[in-house]
């Protein structure tokens, strides 16, 4: 027994000091953290299922031409950066247990409407539309979790989060792999279109238990499942929060744009999530097509590896961060590990040599967890600023990646991107620049809090006398 309490502790962290709080944890899991793993796994069902239908068959029957998928894409992402700040904004004043599902709702039957388009312009007008409710859910997901759950607790479970969309990932190949193989030309379908029909069958039941379960956040939460006594003990056993959900006003823009949280962690999410761009622009995927040595089902299977890899290297990396508390340690290891993929896929050897480097850059999708986890944990004073910062993250970060994946990871240039390689290297380097530069903000704050006891964002009036015996006047910006 003592092998697997010591077994448990390493793994999962430290129990609960109380028989209570254990049993509320324990509830937030099974609701909270599975709601919000089951919502980000239909949405990146519902994303990636476009280019697996693309090496499909889409292709050819729609007519596609030239770069016109990476248009798509661009132009989904326009609508992801359109919806995040606004979607978390609408957290601080709508009920999540509705708000959540019903985006749900909403883009499960823009799903279901690309699986019986004709013209590659009706994806373009669906995706962006799609793209402004699936916004709702990476980042408001983020900023639930981070209400429910300490600092010790959340990097393990963002990690669970994250991974549940590269499972999205990993089961929507197989799933359109499997499509192909037995559903195509059943009832005059091919098999493309009914991957479509068969995600929206998957997400709808996802948001009823939304509308049923989910428990807002711990100050509004009306859930029957939680007793008033873990009511109350959810929000005791949290940090005070000087400024609590919807507190909006004015004065949130210099809260959030006179915090170099703001400017650290835009940057460095900016910088680590283009470092993902071998595995988010169907390289693989377009590279095996491009061999002819493989088939549709092939093209299908083979590239879920990446997001097989992308789980692994997101859970372990989250554990880490929880466990060393050095969240700036994973910025450094991914850096390392864009620079490497990228030095790889500009001249590779082998084509073993460029397998390993589009299998590693799955490696990349762990940034998700554990910046995201660093930034709620560093702002979770203000929950309005908190919103704003996860949803500004995101916004800046796809509105890089818009252009970004058109200038260095568009079709034509298959099969070797060598731009993009260059590319990965580049922004490997920036990553680890700015990873550097938050931990030192980190580092100075943690050190101001020492000495003045107080916020470190706090302005000092007052008398400045080295020994330390005049009177000083700390009063909080915020």
């Amino acid at each position: 027994m003592f092998i697997l309490s010591k077994l448990r502790r390493i793994v999962w962290g430290q129990p609960a000091e109380t028989k209570a709080e254990r049993k509320l944890i324990v509830k937030l899991d099974t609701v909270i953290l599975s709601f919000c793993c089951l919502m980000y796994w239909v949405n990146y069902l519902d994303r990636m299922n476009l280019n697996n239908a693309y090496t499909s068959g889409m292709k050819e029957e729609l007519g596609f031409k030239g770069t016109e998928l990476n248009i798509i894409n661009t132009i989904f992402y326009g609508g992801y950066v359109l919806g995040q700040i606004p979607n978390n904004l609408a957290l601080q004043k709508l009920p999540p247990r509705i708000y959540f599902p019903s985006c749900v709702i909403a883009w499960g039957l823009l799903t279901l409407g690309t699986g019986f388009v004709h013209h590659p312009w009706q994806i373009m007008a669906i995706r962006f539309f799609q793209a402004i409710f699936e916004s709702s859910t990476f980042v408001g997901c983020h900023y639930i979790l981070g209400s429910w759950y300490k600092e010790e607790e959340l990097g393990k479970r963002t990690a669970i989060f994250t991974s549940s969309g590269l499972a999205g990932t990993m089961f929507s190949g197989f799933l359109q792999g499997g499509i192909y193989k037995s559903l195509n030309g059943v009832r005059g379908l091919p098999g493309w279109r009914w991957l479509f029909i068969i995600d929206f069958c998957i997400t709808i039941p996802v948001a009823l238990y939304g509308f049923l379960a989910f428990p807002d956040t711990p100050t509004s939460t009306r859930a029957r499942w939680l007793t008033d006594e873990e009511k109350r003990l959810a929000i005791e056993r949290l940090p005070e929060v000087k400024k609590n959900r919807g507190a909006l006003g004015w004065n949130l823009f210099s809260r959030v744009l006179g915090s170099w949280h703001w400017w650290g962690f835009v940057l460095i999410w900016i910088f680590a999530s283009n470092t993902e761009m071998f595995s988010t622009n169907a390289i693989m995927n377009i590279w095996l097509k491009s061999t002819g040595d493989f088939t549709v089902e092939q093209t299908s299977y083979i590239p879920a590896g990446v997001a097989g890899v992308g789980i692994v290297a997101t859970l372990f990396l989250g554990w880490y961060s929880d466990f060393t508390k050095r969240q700036w340690h994973v910025g450094i290891i991914l850096s390392i590990t864009a620079i490497m993929s990228g030095a790889i896929m500009l001249n590779p050897p082998t084509r073993g040599a460029k397998f390993f480097a589009l299998f590693l850059n799955g490696c990349q999708y762990a940034s998700q967890t554990v910046l995201f986890a660093w930034a709620n944990s560093l702002t979770r004073e203000d929950d309005a600023k908190r919103a704003v910062i996860l949803g500004g993250m995101n916004s800046f970060a796809i509105a890089v990646y818009m252009f970004w994946s058109l200038v260095f990871y568009n079709t034509a240039q298959a099969p070797d991107w060598m731009e993009g390689s260059i590319a990965m290297m580049c922004m490997g380097a920036a990553l680890f620049i700015t990873t550097t530069g938050v931990w030192y903000m980190e580092r100075r704050d943690k050190n101001m809090t020492e000495v003045y006891g107080a916020d470190p964002d706090a302005s000092v009036e007052g008398g400045s006398n080295v020994d330390g015996k005049d009177n000083i006047n700390i009063e909080t910006k915020n």
